[in-house]
């Protein structure tokens, strides 16, 4: 099949070289419409489950994300003037140009053509595809075109967003929460490489305003969020994109779902199909398996054989995606409930952090809730039921939600 990728990010990129390994008679190209060497963005996170999937789908673009990546253990929570630590799980972190870098050469490798500096804004501009994939983000303009075919909803969270970097380099991931006289303001923060580090503040909207940021330039925003997480920073910079110029690019996180992720030829990918939440750290790992899931659909099938592989490759994915959707829609509300957990100690606060997934937690007192879940932990049998049950309840709630 002649198979045309729109959007040079991770998701298209992988899907290619899928495509190219599974049956090299495919022409394949990725169109992006930045010019060549240009990408937007830190470090993204993955998690050691996604490296055992890279290795097994293509251990070649596998092994240079490894070596290429940094990994923490583990994290620091500073709240106000007291800090707490959590010995966790390990994570992974590498830079979104450092990734794209390495896909693209391997999709290049593999006799994938890139295209680069060119705008595909309908699926008109591509004619003699027998499958468009879009993989061009959450603002899609493939989909928006075809928005009611895909049954497309957006919905915007409540609290503003900044995506930035940092000369500080975290080597473990750190959470940071500043009180204002006019509320909370947070941070996220991991390193991903020897020299930088991704930074991600939040606030509510009415914080937001109220330290004026709405009205700051680019600049000036910068250096008021350096005042406030000075001691976060101990001295370093933050950086905003090179391609802003005025106001920094404060947002309110874009859920976006689809009831269809199909149209004819036109395949939705990653962030154009649905968006999760930042702070679970999920999108480029959603995105890869998004990938592996539409080649593995498509495999060597010709363009009659199309509409069962997508049929094929949507459900697939709707039926992994319930429990991280659940997690990443529960994990923006504590966020934005932030002030309820906030009255705890630094510690309490911290493993309630980390149980922000749970569908539970919004209608049980943070205290007692706290206490209820150290005791589960202590009790093997009842540890096993939680560890069972919770996402199994995860997963029937999002999909009733999403019904």
């Amino acid at each position: 099949m002649k198979i045309d990728c729109v959007g040079g990010g991770p998701a298209s990129l992988y899907l290619a070289i899928l495509a190219k390994l599974q049956e090299p008679a495919h022409e394949v190209t990725v169109h992006e419409r930045h010019a060549a060497g240009t990408s937007y963005g830190w470090g993204v996170t993955y998690w050691p489950d996604l490296l055992a999937d890279l290795h097994a789908h293509d251990p070649e673009s596998a092994r240079l994300i490894e070596e290429q990546s940094v990994c923490w253990r583990g994290g620091f929570a500073y709240v106000g003037d007291r800090t707490t630590a959590h010995d966790g799980d390990p994570g992974h972190a590498i830079g979104r140009h450092r990734l794209r870098t390495i896909l693209a050469d391997r999709a290049r490798a593999l006799g994938v053509r890139m295209e680069f500096g060119r705008e595909i804004g309908s699926r008109a501009d591509l004619p003699d595809a027998d499958l468009v994939v879009a993989g061009d983000g959450a603002h899609s303009r493939l989909r928006t075109e075809q928005a009611a075919e895909f049954g497309t909803r957006v919905t915007t969270g409540a609290n503003r967003f900044i995506w930035l970097g940092t000369t500080r380099v975290f080597t473990a991931f750190t959470f940071a929460f500043v009180e204002t006289e006019h509320g909370w303001i947070w941070c996220y923060a991991y390193g991903f490489s020897a020299e930088h580090s991704t930074c991600v503040v939040e606030c509510a909207a009415t914080t937001w305003s109220a330290l004026g940021f709405d009205r700051l330039d680019h600049a000036e925003a910068l250096r008021l969020l350096e005042k406030l997480f000075a001691d976060l920073l101990e001295g370093h910079q933050l950086l905003g994109r090179k391609d802003i110029e005025s106001h920094a690019q404060w947002q309110a996180f874009p859920t976006v779902t689809n009831t269809a992720w199909s149209h004819g030829n036109l395949a939705l990918i990653g962030d154009a199909a649905h968006t999760t939440h930042y702070s679970i750290g999920a999108g480029t790992t959603l995105a890869l398996r998004d990938a592996m899931s539409l080649a593995r659909a498509v495999g060597s099938a010709g363009p009659r054989e199309l509409p069962a592989a997508l049929a094929a490759y949507e459900q697939d994915r709707r039926q992994a995606l319930l429990s991280v959707q659940s997690a990443a829609r529960h994990s923006a509300q504590w966020y934005e409930n932030l002030p309820r957990y906030m009255g705890l100690e630094p510690h309490q606060m911290f493993a309630l952090l980390g149980q922000r997934h749970s569908p539970l937690l919004p209608y049980v007192p943070p205290q007692l809730y706290f206490h209820v879940d150290q005791a589960v932990g202590r009790l093997q049998a009842l540890r096993w039921l939680k560890q069972r049950l919770g996402p199994r309840l995860a997963r029937t709630l999002q999909s009733r939600r999403t019904t």
